[in-house]
């Protein structure tokens, strides 16, 4: 069977300390989570820094600092920046590209979200992308619809995404895609179809975690865990940590006889330049 790759999204730019206390919120305290969570099973941190009063932050220092402590601690894990919105706008959301993380999230068009319109104009999708090529870091591609899935076909074919697509279903978030299992499998009849040699991850917001974890792993897809995107075992209970929800992945590859990926072997797996010699083997 297929290795499963576990990304762990630590942070987030919603969750707090009131929400949970075991959100990290500094520096100091996501590379902790994440050594926590690396070691639990999860192969590719996906990151976001905050200010020091909980609010979203770009500030290139910040994931200078972060960059650093992951790697120091976490040998080989794959690091990858949030450009998302809500951090920053226009080409603030790149301003950290130049520190070379091994992959960055893209939106590559835009939706509604529970409050707002989550804008990502051509033009800036092109900016970051081309970001993205003059550093050499790996787009993972964040599909908050099907016309998404599309956009990035195209993208990859003329060039503006090179290398093998790595597509991360997004759903659960309210007024953009539900979690919904027949467009879950369409999806990724979609991306065989379009993209034979892409791979796939899912995530699932809130409540849905775990269901899309579930789904990801019994289709051999990737799963995405962590804070960010939930913040509770179930409806009573608040996850401990970014390694709990992570060990919950672990277990459900267990169920389905599929390897857990090393982070040496997600490095493979997804094309990207090898980690310090031995790490992560």
């Amino acid at each position: 069977m297929k290795p499963c790759i576990i990304c762990v999204a630590i942070t987030g730019s919603l969750p707090r300390k009131r929400d949970n206390p075991a959100v990290p919120i500094t520096v100091s305290e996501q590379v902790e989570s994440t050594h926590e969570a690396f070691e639990a099973g999860a192969s590719i941190v996906h990151a976001h820094v905050r200010n020091d009063d909980e609010t979203p932050s770009s500030d290139p220092e910040r994931f200078a600092r972060l960059k650093e402590g992951v790697e120091r601690h976490c040998p080989g894990m794959i690091v990858q920046f949030s450009t998302g919105g809500r951090s920053g706008a226009g080409e603030a959301r790149g301003g950290m590209l130049g520190l070379r993380p091994d992959m960055a999230s893209l939106s590559v068009g835009s939706n509604n979200f529970p409050t707002r319109v989550y804008e990502n104009p051509p033009d800036l999708v092109d900016w970051l992308a081309a970001e993205m090529r003059t550093h050499e870091i790996k787009p993972e591609v964040e599909a908050f619809d099907l016309s998404h899935i599309h956009q990035a076909v195209a993208m990859s074919r003329d060039g503006r995404i090179p290398g093998s697509l790595y597509v991360q279903f997004v759903m659960g978030v309210k007024n953009a895609m539900p979690a919904d299992k027949d467009v879950f499998d369409y999806y990724v009849r979609t991306v065989e179809r379009l993209a034979p040699d892409a791979e796939w991850c899912a995530a699932g917001i809130g409540p849905h975690q775990i269901t899309l974890n579930a789904w990801a792993v019994a289709a051999g897809g990737h799963a995405r865990t962590g804070l960010e995107d939930n913040v509770r075992l179930d409806r009573e209970t608040l996850a401990p940590s970014n390694a709990a929800l992570v060990r919950r992945v672990v277990e459900l590859c267990e169920r389905h006889e599929r390897p857990v990926a090393t982070p040496a072997r997600a490095r493979a797996m997804l094309g990207l330049r090898p980690g310090p010699a031995g790490a992560g083997s």
